[in-house]
């Protein structure tokens, strides 16, 4: 009679078309066909995670994932150009020509793409893994990630408090971090990938997690730990990533020598993040012009101080995995350096006809660069390289 026992009622803050800038034309087409398809079959389908966050941003999404209340079976139904992924919980994935977009039925539980591919072999799927927009939303890492697009009446659906902290610029934990960090060790590098790319700050209890339970890191799978390594240089962020992984104690965990080597040089001041400073310049120039930089470009330059070539390359193998390819093609950029140093002679010429002759070239251009020295006997073998090349055509 009194209500006593029951639980007051969640409800989500609800944005209307005016409150908010997405617009339809900038979502990808084929993500509309998907969302338009779904409901239009009696599902509940939202556009969700970091595209809608990127979108309320002005930013460009890199990727358009849906959430839905269909299941995976009901998605491949629907539609023919559909895949499932996973055996644990299966994922959805709608095919257009290249394109993928990654549709997920709400969730209680694995909330990212990795964590599902991950745990696909752990058996079948218990239908209370499935879940509700609400549940969906709270599974997953951070606020600003926790948005949903109703494309039904092109409302933002938050119950996570997510545009707050998109206008407050601040990567907050959904949640206690410090169970959320412990559930899920590499979300302790996407709170420092997003924070870099997009200019967050990490809110404070979020960061303290980080900093007491940042050696967790070591019990993540190492092949997510070096995929995420691989994403902190994206969009040219890198200096300021690898300077939060060096302040909160993740950089120790994963490559000790490299935080060992930013201590005894400088801290904060260390050559390393000069270069990785120029790295920056480099992947943001590259990509306008729609080509992205090499890993073995970032490995090189990631342990260029870490002493002789093949050693300090030798480290990044041990401790974050890069495959031997990476390597070899880093340890030719590092030995390079007295070759692409002085002007090509008649029998130095053959060094142009490498697989990794240009990525060694821009190497040595980053690191002159941002030491100030001259560039003319790299422009003749850049010269000797394009002349070469306009023969062959």
């Amino acid at each position: 009679m009194f209500g006593f026992g029951k639980k007051k009622e969640l409800k989500p803050t609800v944005y209307q078309r005016k409150e908010h800038c997405i617009s339809r034309k900038n979502i990808d087409a084929d993500a509309l066909r998907v969302l338009y398809r779904l409901n239009q079959t009696g599902h509940i389908a939202y556009l969700v995670g970091g595209g809608v966050r990127d979108l309320l941003l002005g930013r460009e999404p890199k990727d358009f994932d849906v959430g839905t209340s269909a299941r995976p079976n009901e998605v491949k139904r629907i539609f023919r150009n559909c895949y499932l992924i996973g055996r644990r919980f299966r994922l959805a994935q709608v095919c257009f020509g290249k394109k993928v977009i990654e549709t997920a039925t709400f969730r209680k539980n694995a909330q990212s793409v990795g964590e599902i591919i991950e745990k696909a072999a752990e058996g079948p799927l218990e239908d209370n893994d499935f879940g509700t927009p609400q549940t969906d939303a709270f599974r997953r890492d951070f606020t600003v990630n926790g948005l949903f697009y109703n494309i039904k009446d092109f409302t933002v659906i938050d119950w996570v408090g997510g545009m707050k902290d998109l206008k407050k610029k601040i990567i907050r934990s959904i949640g206690d971090p410090s169970i959320r960090f412990r559930e899920d060790p590499v979300r302790m590098l996407r709170a420092i990938k997003f924070s870099a790319r997009l200019g967050f700050k990490i809110e404070r209890e979020t960061l303290a997690a980080i900093k007491k339970y940042h050696s967790a890191i070591l019990t993540a799978a190492i092949p997510r730990v070096t995929e995420e390594i691989f994403r902190l240089f994206t969009y040219g962020h890198s200096e300021e990533a690898f300077r939060l992984l060096w302040e909160t104690g993740l950089m120790g965990d994963l490559i000790p020598e490299l935080a060992e080597h930013i201590t005894k040089h400088g801290g904060k001041k260390c050559d390393t993040f000069r270069y990785l400073a120029g790295l920056d310049r480099y992947e943001l120039m590259m990509r306008e012009k729609g080509f992205e930089p090499s890993n073995a470009l970032r490995m090189a330059i990631l342990a260029k101080d870490l002493g002789e070539p093949r050693t300090a390359l030798k480290v990044l193998v041990n401790r974050i995995h890069i495959s031997k390819a990476i390597y070899f093609s880093a340890v030719m950029m590092q030995e390079s350096v007295n070759r692409l140093g002085k002007p090509p002679t008649k029998f130095r010429q053959r060094f142009i006809y490498n697989r990794d002759f240009p990525d060694a070239l821009d190497y040595n251009r980053i690191v002159a660069r941002c030491d100030g020295k001259d560039e003319s006997a790299l422009n003749a073998w850049s010269d000797l390289y394009q002349e070469k090349g306009n023969e062959n055509e």
